[in-house]
């Protein structure tokens, strides 16, 4: 099942929690893991090739979004037919990641989110209520990073016109609907971040950076074919 699967773990300053992350995944599903070492100032590329994973540097900081569209762009060059996306905090359990892979590899959608709501604290969720109002979004986690990508979906969020994105949620979710590829959500469990806080919801100036962002992305691209 998890042949021509490339696991993608984008990582800044995740020495604490990756190790673990990428020896589940290998540990359960065989995969190629590549680890998006995003100019992270600890040892996270030292500790992510001692677990064994392939590791990418990136020579400046892109954000997990960036760095993930680099790993794409690696998936496409190795000519892998499937991408899976995990954050390296540990939060995204590895025994989830059959039930995330089956609609895609069975043909059945483009792109499979593990969504949990739970995990939301009550500041997280009323972002994403408003966010999904303004951009025409039905998915009920758009933030879950944790996700799987058929090659048409790897193909197009590789290109150049999803470079610019700055977050993996409203931009990209809303370049797939608007061309078609078809996305659905699993309930899947998960973990408290093993170290580390959100980059998003760290403070009150961030998360206001990002709602302005987010909601101008949305408002441009609702409703576009």
């Amino acid at each position: 099942m998890f042949r021509s699967v490339l696991i993608l773990i984008p990582a800044h300053n995740e020495a604490l929690s990756v190790s673990t992350v990428i020896r589940e995944a290998i540990h359960l599903t065989g995969c190629r893991v590549v680890v998006i070492d995003d100019a992270s100032t600890d040892n996270t590329a030292t500790v992510a090739e001692e677990a064994g994973a392939t590791v990418l540097t990136l020579a400046v900081q892109l954000g997990a979004w960036g760095a993930l569209q680099a790993g794409m762009r690696f998936a496409l060059q190795q000519n892998y037919r499937f991408v899976i996306t995990m954050d390296a905090d540990g939060q995204h359990e590895a025994r989830e990641l059959t039930r995330l892979f089956s609609p895609v590899f069975n043909g059945l959608y483009d792109v499979s989110i593990g969504a949990c709501i739970s995990r939301g604290s009550r500041l997280r969720k009323i972002a994403w209520v408003f966010l999904k109002w303004i951009s025409g979004l039905r998915m009920e986690d758009i933030t879950s990073g944790f996700r799987a990508y058929n090659a048409p979906a790897i193909r197009l969020l590789a290109g150049r016109e999803a470079t610019l994105l700055e977050y993996q949620d409203i931009g990209v979710l809303t370049h797939l609907k608007r061309n078609t590829l078809t996305i659905t959500e699993i309930q899947v469990g998960m973990c408290p971040r093993a170290s580390g806080r959100s980059r998003v919801y760290s403070s009150w100036l961030m998360v206001a950076y990002y709602m302005v962002q987010a909601s101008i992305l949305g408002l441009s691209k609702r409703g576009r074919k």
